[in-house]
């Protein structure tokens, strides 16, 4: 009985293979966990930043566009494998990048972009939380106050304290707060028809675009692009602990596609409509005292949600690349170690808001490389098949071990994907090529690295076999 809780502890807070009985979410199940992620306060927040830039008819385009491609790469890139094999997504990417390579990626990309996003969902918390005080209680809390960062810090012991418990304590979390959001979204949806006439909605006037309409709309989609593709840090491994494949592909699609466009029409016309980008603002106004204050409660509770679930996904990957060091961590401190540096970053609420659309599209510079040299990989040349005792064999052993560690063709096609999405595009400075206007910087970042991993993947192979 010992070993056996032993070797389940070990699946579910380590890397090895999930058997189908260990596997605890079914459609049901983790639909209502991938709802729990997409209608948090950052759904509403994307809604807002996009109508900075376009009005309701284009920016609905674009975040139909933007999300649907995304999302489909996003989930081909991490679902698919994962959920088939049992196996969290960066133990696999040793098949695409070699033990060393997945450890560069976890260490640097994976880490600071969910540190980021996890950052962003306690001030999140902290800002409703804050609003909610100051419409009950009559407080007068503003929206960078140390009490916004010491309630994100509330937030992030409170995730802390559900992601020591494990997957089933994240199952009950999603089941209680996801159907009360999405009907509240609903209702939201509802308020602003009946507050605004539809006319009046598609004439409202984005709050700052630039003066050239096609590049607003162009950095519109491409924002909703990185969207789409920032759940590819957390969704393979989320996906292993589901019981089938159409439950982990389709429940993937309905939440982060569906219902984050719901959630992000909502805020894209909320801030057409109420001048103001930020939910946590507008959601009172447009509620009234009792509506408002119970949808900044269950955002509050959504932004738990989608923390504990990033958090989970990125510390799975943390523990296999750091190797023996971090397998000897304990579940608990390994977690709470994650969340040092989001609570530091709590103390200047205003630095990821005011630069959320910045860092998105900087993330999906490097996602896009990502996933594009993962699809290349999985489909193209391994079709689906894997070497389940390589993946986890003594590295000089494993036919993954490649040289040294690090499979140079899938590091290149990677680095050379991101190039190519600051050569059409530098989230920067904003600054864009013609090209960006036709075909984003996603888009071209994905086949890059595809067809380079592709190419440099034979010639290498060629190479070995001429040597």
């Amino acid at each position: 009985m010992a070993v056996h809780e032993d070797v389940t502890r070990e699946a579910t807070f380590g890397s090895l293979p999930v058997l189908r009985s260990e596997r605890v979410w079914n459609f049901s199940d983790f639909t209502w966990v991938n709802v729990g992620l997409a209608i948090a306060t950052w759904a509403f927040l994307v809604g807002g930043s996009t109508a900075a830039l376009v009005g309701f008819r284009q920016g609905l385009a674009a975040m139909v566009i933007g999300n649907a491609i995304g999302v489909a790469v996003m989930l081909l890139a991490s679902v698919v494998s994962s959920q088939r094999y049992g196996v969290e997504q960066y133990t696999i990417l040793r098949s695409v990048f070699g033990f060393g390579g997945v450890a560069v990626l976890a260490f640097t990309v994976v880490l600071f972009t969910e540190m980021g996003w996890s950052a962003l969902l306690g001030v999140m918390f902290g800002r409703a939380a804050s609003q909610v005080s100051n419409q009950v209680l009559g407080t007068d809390i503003g929206p960078n106050a140390i009490m916004v960062t010491l309630l994100s810090l509330v937030a992030i012991a409170a995730a802390w304290g559900i992601l020591a418990k494990g997957p089933l304590s994240m199952r009950f979390l999603n089941r209680a707060v996801a159907p009360g959001l999405a009907v509240l979204t609903v209702g939201m949806i509802v308020l602003l028809l009946s507050k605004t006439s539809w006319d009046g909605l598609l004439a409202a006037a984005p709050l700052e675009p630039f003066p050239d309409e096609g590049l607003n709309f162009a950095l519109a989609v491409e924002f909703n692009l990185g969207v789409g593709l920032s759940w590819w840090p957390v969704m393979g491994s989320l996906a292993r602990l589901t019981d089938r494949p159409r439950s982990a592909l389709w429940p993937g699609y309905i939440g982060l596609f569906g219902a984050t466009i719901v959630a992000q029409v909502v805020g894209m016309a909320a801030a057409l409509t109420l001048g103001d980008s930020d939910p946590t603002v507008w959601m009172v106004p447009l509620g009234g005292p009792w509506l408002g204050v119970l949808a900044l409660i269950f955002i509050a509770f959504a932004n738990l949600t989608s923390l504990t679930s990033i958090v989970y996904s990125t510390c799975l990957a943390l523990r296999q690349a750091g190797g023996r060091y971090l397998a000897r961590v304990r579940w608990e401190w390994l977690t709470a170690g994650f969340f040092v540096l989001p609570a530091i970053v709590s103390f200047w609420p205003s630095l990821l808001y005011d630069g959320f659309l910045v860092f998105v599209t900087w993330s999906g510079a490097f996602l896009a490389a990502i996933c594009g040299t993962v699809i290349a990989d999985y489909f193209l040349l391994r079709r689906q098949r894997l070497d389940l005792r390589g993946l986890y064999a003594h590295r000089s052993d494993s036919p993954y071990h490649f040289t040294g560690g690090f499979n140079a063709a899938g590091l290149i096609s990677t680095a050379l994907g991101a190039v190519t999405y600051v050569s059409l595009y530098n989230p920067q400075t904003l600054s864009t090529r013609p090209a960006f206007h036709l075909i984003t910087a996603s888009v071209p970042a994905v086949v890059v690295a595809a067809a380079a991993h592709l190419v440099l993947s034979r010639l290498l192979k060629t190479i070995e076999e001429e040597s």
